[in-house]
């Protein structure tokens, strides 16, 4: 009885408190990234807003903090940011949210207005970016 409760005792504090869907599924952190992708494209298709990359960088680090504090580790986190094939999907995402917003490559109208709307409504994607008009 004693050797049972004990057997039960060790795997319940070695087990992990929850199981982590993978880091490349983790809602937060997809939707987060995706903004950043947003804000990207909208930085490389309109020529009166840019990118403020120090807060795009402020904000890939608190996502990070976030990351460690569910449980991922440092190298999933760097596996993710780095993968080419992560970057991509993101990328089309991007493009597809876009899209239904009217933009277009080479409909610059789109992407400035987009992106007026974004920095107007005070949006992470708007917060990521700088209106030079």
């Amino acid at each position: 009885m004693l050797r049972n409760l004990t057997i039960a005792l060790t795997l319940a504090v070695t087990a992990p408190a929850h199981a982590l869907v993978p880091i490349n599924e983790e809602p937060v952190i997809i939707n987060t990234l995706l903004q950043g992708f947003i804000g990207d494209a909208i930085d490389d298709n309109c020529p009166t807003i840019e990118a403020r990359k120090l807060r795009a960088l402020s904000e890939l680090n608190k996502l990070r903090d976030y990351a460690l504090a569910q449980g991922y580790t440092a190298d999933e986190i760097r596996a993710l940011v780095r993968s080419k094939e992560e970057k991509a999907k993101g990328k089309a995402l991007a493009a597809d949210w876009l899209k239904e917003r009217g933009a277009e490559p080479g409909n610059t109208e789109a992407y400035c207005r987009i992106g007026e709307e974004e920095i107007a409504k005070e949006s992470l994607i708007g917060y990521l970016l700088r209106s030079k008009k």
